[in-house]
């Protein structure tokens, strides 16, 4: 794992660019600690910068920006290839390769396909997380490059005139001629959601390269400042059709082929020159991922999870009687809440973009925790979205079937009577029913729900209800001015995709949004602050193919989700070390807010440090902190969302017009 960045003026420099590359370069050294390197042309103006966290051949061998053999291409490059001794041994068969290897980088292999096969060709045979720099010589064209899923982040805009790119927001701002002017257009969806989404970044002028897709910046673009247009190289939605056109009904050999691949891509992504291990929080994707490293290691496998001081957020003593089971090397962190409170100021550094997912907390302390004893760590991330297993899944089909039934006055009046009840009287109610209740029907935060149900229950659609469902504040343009308000419905965010049925649809659009504008954020992040590679195998595009061929009664039946990745955990372990309600990485928000981080949240709400972003509705962010503290409804995500906002703008200091 590392950290790219560069500029490109496409005019000779009239002066040299390594100084400003090395501070571009600094501003992400903790995604590199290890080593760093600058590639400078000075005759078009261009110059790369790498900082490098050393993960597969430890050597010189590995030092980026790295020159092709013949001369002809220069690679910065963040993330790995996992198959890349595959395609080195297919590079090697070909009779093209006629130099022999440096060393064992997958830098290298890579470096050395796009000179055999070219750029698109090597991109759709390498598995891996990668945003890549690809200066070519010859052509004088410089290509920037994002992995499938979104992993990897790569920004890029023009600053004064020149093409400026890097892994994050901190590099970009040290190029010459940074102004950092807040795009107003997305601060509406930011507070609707939780995070800034799209290719539009909080920052006019500046974007993040989406996920699967490459910009090919010519000679010409560069000297007349001209941002070409992004070209897409794979698609999940073309790529989830593909695999639905071979639809696995016999359930044995679709479960063998889930697990196959899965073992295969856990193989991979073992590899590593490094202490590796993996989080373990005790749940069906982690658990999963755990079990199939430790059967194809003659090692003990190093698992890490983190408890908590309140015992309605502490998954860590499931978590520690899977690891027993399992037989790996098991280490708790016992976090307090302080630790949680002592991360919140730091938070806008680590995210240099507005970002309100609460469980960042906990991801980054787990995170640092974890590079105390490996480098590498292997994640569940990404099961719920190919697998299906959130709660929408299952609910909205339910609702929208019995909801569609009434008549929309009478809708309104339910959500109204559902609102009746306090949050945490729901609560309560839920807490008592779990003596009784299977654990598939066990809800945490179910007053939280119960609220937000209550919210979407006007909705004309079955995809305005999804919209409702994933969002974390249905109605933001309230704490927006008017002048400044999209006036957007919510289900006009999300495209219409033919061929997939009501929940495929959902899956896909949290693959495409969800997933990657918060999920992969907050872990990149997270763990990168504390130079620790995070890796994914549920995003492997095989894996990705073996859940899209199968039915969908085998990723949700009888109303709980992930029911193909249950069958094959079941293989592995006990039925019954799993089976209870889904936790996830939450805080006490609400009480943390009214508690111990009250004044914290007073500071940033004064007349003063909302005036910093004009397009905020000052007398609604205030009246709604006032219901809150009250106990008067559920807005403690609301409002950490707004709290996030001006944390980032109080350290960044962006410009608002």
């Amino acid at each position: 794992m590392c950290g790219i960045t560069g500029i490109f003026k496409g005019v000779p420099s009239g002066h040299a660019l390594k100084p400003v590359l090395q501070k571009m370069a600094d501003a992400i050294t903790h995604r590199g600690p290890d080593d760093s390197g600058i590639w400078e042309e000075s005759s078009v103006g261009l110059g790369v910068g790498h900082r490098r966290l050393s993960i597969v051949d430890l050597s010189p061998s590995g030092h980026q920006p790295m020159l092709s053999p013949c001369g002809r291409f220069v690679v910065a490059f963040n993330g790995e290839i996992y198959n890349h001794n595959a395609l080195r041994r297919e590079l090697e068969s070909s009779g093209k390769v006629f130099t022999g290897w440096k060393g064992h980088s997958d830098t290298e292999t890579l470096l050395c396909a796009f000179t055999v096969w070219g750029v698109e060709k090597t991109l759709e045979m390498a598995t891996g997380m990668f945003a890549i720099a690809l200066w070519d010589r010859d052509e004088q064209t410089l290509t920037l490059v994002r992995d499938r899923f979104g992993e990897k982040p790569l920004y890029y805009g023009l600053v004064a005139g020149a093409l400026v790119f890097g892994s994050e927001l901190k590099a970009l701002q040290r190029a010459p001629g940074w102004r950092g002017e807040v795009q107003p257009s997305g601060l509406e969806n930011y507070l609707r959601f939780g995070c800034v989404g799209g290719q539009q970044s909080i920052f006019k002028g500046v974007f993040k390269l989406p996920p699967g897709c490459l910009l090919k910046v010519s000679l010409s673009d560069a000297r007349n400042g001209v941002l070409p247009s992004v070209v897409r190289w794979w698609s999940p939605v073309d790529a989830a059709r593909t695999a639905l056109e071979d639809c696995q009904n016999n359930s044995e050999m679709a479960l063998n082929n889930v697990e196959q691949a899965l073992v295969t891509s856990v193989g991979q992504q073992m590899e590593a020159d490094v202490p590796l291990g993996a989080f373990l929080s005790g749940g069906v994707d982690s658990s999963l991922i755990v079990s199939l490293m430790q059967s194809q290691s003659s090692q003990k496998i190093r698992t890490f999870s983190v408890g908590f001081d309140d015992p309605r957020y502490d998954e860590s003593e499931h978590a520690a009687v899977v690891a027993a089971h399992l037989g790996t090397e098991h280490t708790t962190l016992r976090a307090t809440s302080q630790m949680a409170l002592d991360l919140v100021p730091k938070l806008p550094e680590l995210y240099d973009e507005p970002f309100a997912d609460s469980s960042q907390l906990p991801t980054c302390l787990i995170s640092a925790f974890t590079r105390q004893h490996v480098t590498v760590a292997l994640s569940g991330d990404a099961g719920d979205e190919l697998f299906g297993g959130y709660n929408r899944y299952v609910w909205v089909p339910r609702v929208w079937s019995k909801l569609s039934r009434m008549p929309l006055p009478v809708r309104q009046t339910l959500g109204r009577m559902l609102k009746m009840v306090p949050s945490s009287g729901y609560d309560l109610l839920m807490h008592l029913g779990a003596k009784v209740l299977p654990s598939r029907y066990q809800i945490r935060t179910f007053g939280e729900k119960l609220y937000k149900l209550a919210d979407v229950l006007a909705c004309s659609s079955s995809r305005a209800l999804y919209s409702g469902l994933a969002s974390m504040n249905r109605h933001p343009e309230h704490l927006i001015r008017t002048d400044y308000r999209s006036g957007k419905a919510v289900e006009d965010l999300y495209p219409v995709l033919a061929g997939f049925d009501q929940v495929e649809w959902m899956m896909l659009m949290d693959t495409l949004n969800f997933m990657v504008d918060d999920v992969l954020v907050k872990v990149d992040r997270a763990s990168m602050a504390s130079s620790l590679e995070v890796r994914a195998p549920f995003l492997d595009p095989t894996v990705f193919a073996a859940a899209w061929k199968l039915p969908l009664d085998m990723r949700m039946r009888n109303g709980e989700g992930k029911w193909a990745l249950r069958q094959i955990l079941y293989r592995h372990m006990p039925r019954e070390l799993i089976e209870r309600p889904k936790m996830g990485f939450a805080i006490p928000l609400d009480d943390w807010l009214r508690g111990p981080l009250r004044e914290w949240a007073e500071d940033l709400l004064s007349s003063l440090s909302l005036s910093a972003l004009p397009m905020l509705d000052t007398a609604a962010i205030r009246k709604l902190w006032h219901l809150h503290l009250k106990g008067h409804g559920h807005y403690a995500q609301q409002l950490w969302a707004v709290l996030q906002l001006l944390a980032w703008q109080r350290h960044w200091q962006p410009s608002a017009r």
